[in-house]
C-alpha cells in the first residue's frame, strides 16, 4: 500500500452542533477505532479532526493508503474504514479509521487492475468490469496497492469470479461467486460469428 502522513487534533466535544462547527472551520470530524473494546464488546473510538484538504487526499483517489496519523503528538498507523458524504452536496462529512498493527490482519477493499488483451475482445467482444474492489484479509504490510488480474485467455461470454483468483499471503473475503470481469458479446462479435458460420462449406449431398 501507498503511505501518507496527516495530522489531527483530538475532539473534546461531539454531537451535531460540534461537528457542524468543525466543518465551518475547514475541519472534518473523524474517529479512530483501535483494538480495545468496552464492557459491551464494542470498539472504543478516539474522536479527532483533520483538515478538509487532507481528507480529500484520502477520499478522492483510486488508491488505498496506510495512513500515519499524528494526533496531538501521538503516532498511529491506520487505514480508511468508512466515509460519509452530504446527500446533496457530496461534501465529506465524517471519516472512520481503523488502527492497524503489524501482527494483526485487517479486512480492506483493494482495487483491481486487469492485464492483457482478452481473446474475447480480439474477437469483437467488450470487457466489462463488474466490481472495482475485492475485500481481502491480510497483514497490512502484505496488502498490495492493486490486485492484478490476467484476462488474456478470457473468451467471449466467459467471466472471472472471485473464486478463480488467488494471491500469496492474502485471503479473499468477497464471496467466491461474485463476478469480477466478463467479456460481453457485442453486435460486432455476433456479426463476425454469423459471417464465420455462413462461410462454412455445406456438406455435399450423398
Amino acid at each position: 500500500m501507498k503511505q501518507i502522513s496527516i495530522s489531527g487534533v483530538k475532539r473534546t466535544e461531539v454531537g451535531k452542533r460540534a461537528t457542524k462547527a468543525l466543518r465551518r472551520e475547514g475541519l472534518i470530524p473523524c474517529n479512530l477505532y483501535g483494538q480495545q473494546k468496552n464492557e459491551n464488546g464494542e470498539a472504543v473510538a478516539m474522536a479527532f479532526a483533520i483538515s478538509e484538504k487532507d481528507a480529500q487526499k484520502l477520499i478522492y483517489t483510486p488508491h488505498i493508503y496506510l495512513v500515519d496519523i499524528n494526533i496531538d503528538g501521538e503516532d498511529h498507523k491506520a487505514v480508511l474504514r468508512e466515509s460519509q458524504f452530504h446527500p446533496v452536496k457530496d461534501n465529506i462529512l465524517h471519516i472512520d479509521f481503523l488502527e492497524v498493527h503489524a501482527e494483526r490482519p485487517i479486512v480492506i477493499g483493494v482495487p483491481i487492475q486487469t492485464q492483457g488483451l482478452a481473446e474475447g475482445v480480439r474477437a469483437g467482444g467488450r470487457l466489462m468490469t463488474l466490481i472495482r474492489k475485492i475485500n481481502v484479509r491480510a497483514l497490512y504490510q502484505d496488502i498490495p496497492e492493486k490486485l492484478q488480474i490476467d484476462v488474456t485467455k478470457l473468451k467471449l461470454g466467459k467471466s472471472i469470479k472471485v473464486g478463480d483468483l488467488s494471491y500469496d499471503k492474502i485471503e479473499l473475503v468477497t464471496p467466491k461467486d461474485v463476478i469480477v470481469v466478463s467479456v460481453k458479446m457485442t453486435r460486432a462479435a455476433m456479426s463476425q460469428a454469423s459471417e464465420a458460420a455462413d462461410a462454412e462449406p455445406e456438406e455435399a449431398e450423398a
